[in-house]
């Protein structure tokens, strides 16, 4: 069920990265994009990543969304713009565009730019952070504070997580609400496949590369599987520069037959697994959100996870998994796990009957409410919608 808004609303995604690009960010703007479109509003996304092949910078339609692609060519097909305000400017004004959102990761040059180009065009504006910003991150992003384009009425900001919004509010001194990334439950609804309750199997699904901790995960597991005699065994999900690294470590500590890596794999593939697996461990400690946690939580597998990252927004400790305080208690959370199938049991049995609150719906409804706080706060709102 979808938000049914009032109006036909004109909304505008702002976005460094989208597709073909894949990642959180260009997953969430997309699955966001698609359902207002099919709701029935005039949805555009505009990004400074370049198309496929020779239609870098053609337009398109895909699944009722009109992607605006403002890209140049630059080394590795970075998607950064020289000249963005101007650019996004001139399409917000072509366009009309009642309400903007604007989706910001650690560095969004792009982003940025066009939130400068929508306050220019006086448009109500939402900000989305999806990342975890360090101390050097937000100490730059302080800077928005002294633009003329920045922050100010009009602009509802925003990030995926309380623990990412807590960051960002400290760093700019401006209420920033949560506006959480959303899933469809019933995508990950599967048909378990039994195992001996003595087993522990355990999945990840991550990009393989120092900030989520991918290494540290690999010695987590090693330490669990030894410590259980071999009654542990992981699948882990993913690719990226560090891939060699672990396959490394697995074969000189003789762990082929423990932890099997797999790359990259598509959704079906993804859900196919966790009908073989028990528990999704996470080791990150900089994950604003976790989608890939969220998916295993609706998918009946019990979380295990860092206490310190936004995984406890939707994983209460006991409840839909365990939460560590560093990485000997997610040791710990995977034996106990191991020893006590009625716990893992129980864990699983409610993740499986209660919907997460991330629901696509419960999002949409969120998304409404932040999009008509921005226009009701405009100084000079430009636009009809939600009125």
């Amino acid at each position: 069920m979808l938000v049914a808004y009032r109006l036909r609303v004109r909304i505008a995604h702002i976005t460094d990265c989208f597709a073909p690009r894949t990642g959180g960010i260009e997953t969430q703007v997309r699955g966001l994009a698609e359902r207002q479109a099919l709701a029935g509003h005039d949805v555009r996304v505009i990004t400074a990543t370049p198309g496929s092949g020779d239609n870098r910078s053609a337009s398109e339609i895909v699944s009722g969304v009109s992607i605006v692609r403002i890209a140049a060519r630059m080394p590795f097909d970075a998607p950064v713009h020289p000249v963005t305000r101007s650019n996004v400017l001139r399409v917000l004004r072509r366009d009309r565009v009642d309400v903007v959102h604007v989706h910001a990761g650690a560095a969004s040059p792009f982003a940025w730019g066009g939130l400068r180009a929508a306050r220019q065009a006086r448009i109500p504006v939402v900000v989305t952070v999806h990342s975890i910003w360090d101390a050097m991150t937000r100490g730059a992003f302080r800077i928005l504070d002294r633009t003329a384009w920045g922050l100010g009425s009009g602009v509802v900001l925003t990030a995926v997580g309380s623990m990412a919004a807590e960051r960002v509010g400290s760093a700019l001194h401006y209420p920033v609400r949560v506006l959480a990334n959303g899933i469809d439950p019933d995508e990950w609804r599967i048909t378990r496949v039994p195992t001996s309750p003595e087993q522990l199997r355990v999945v990840s699904v991550l990009r393989l590369v120092p900030r989520k901790r991918a290494v540290p995960m690999i010695q987590i597991l090693h330490r669990a599987i030894e410590v259980s005699e071999g009654r542990i065994h992981a699948t882990i999900i993913g690719d990226g520069p560090e891939a060699g690294r672990i396959e490394r470590y697995i074969e000189r500590h003789r762990l082929s037959g423990a932890i099997g890596l797999t790359g990259r794999l598509a959704h079906s593939r993804i859900r196919a697994h966790f009908a073989r697996s028990d528990v999704f461990l996470q080791a990150s400690i900089r994950e604003s959100f976790g989608i890939a946690a969220l998916e295993a939580r609706a998918a009946g597998l019990a979380v295990v996870s860092r206490s310190q990252a936004g995984t406890t927004d939707f994983v209460r400790d006991g409840v839909e998994g365990l939460l560590a305080d560093d990485d000997a208690g997610l040791v710990d959370a995977l034996l106990l796990l191991q020893q006590q199938p009625q716990l893992r049991e129980g864990i699983t049995r409610h993740n499986f009957s209660v919907v997460p609150d991330q629901a696509w719906p419960s999002v949409l409804k969120a998304v409404d409410t932040a999009y008509a706080n921005a226009t009701a706060n405009a100084t000079a709102p430009s636009s009809r919608a939600f009125r």
